[in-house]
């Protein structure tokens, strides 16, 4: 049964599972019509591919990449209960030895997600991040409507969508 601080996994191998969100107002989990509109879009590009979630909060974004067949992902968060959360999330399924909980990026990926809180966007972080994608990798960002979000024109733009509150675009790097 569902309490306030879970969430579902949306679909894939970890599909239905309920998975825990930290108990404290220094993240915010994607909501689950968010996380469904962009995995039903890149679904495809998830398996055999490195992935950055970056700001993770729950996991719940890296988690739902797993459920799809991602083959690593590493965890960006600073938030000890973050960090306790997502440990425990990713032991509840099994899929500890399949990620890596950092506070800076490591390596190259084929796909980063980047959910900064949207009271503290951190838009130096995000542009940051993208040095760290490879070619032909997909950029995901979500973020408020203001303050606007850096300009990434070296990233084609592929989706720019608004669900309520989230505006969430999708870049490939040529």
């Amino acid at each position: 049964m569902k309490n306030n601080n879970q969430i579902r996994i949306i679909s894939g191998k970890y599909g239905g599972r309920l998975i825990d969100t930290p108990k404290t107002k220094a993240t915010h989990p994607m909501g689950e019509r968010e996380r469904a509109a962009i995995f039903n879009s890149i679904r495809n590009e998830i398996p055999g591919r490195r992935i950055l979630d970056a700001f993770a909060g729950s996991g719940a974004i890296g988690i739902e990449a797993l459920s799809l067949g991602a083959s690593h992902v590493d965890f960006m968060e600073k938030h000890p209960k973050a960090i306790r959360t997502i440990q425990k999330n990713l032991q509840t399924l099994q899929a500890s030895d399949l990620a890596n909980i950092l506070r800076a990026p490591d390596g190259d990926y084929g796909i980063i997600f980047a959910d900064p809180p949207y009271d503290n966007p951190q838009y130096g972080v995000v542009a940051g991040l993208v040095a760290h994608l490879v070619p032909g990798g997909l950029f995901i960002l979500s973020h408020p409507e203001s303050p606007e979000p850096p300009q990434l024109s070296y990233l084609e733009l592929l989706s720019d969508k608004k669900y309520a509150a989230a505006n969430i675009k999708i870049y490939r790097k040529n």
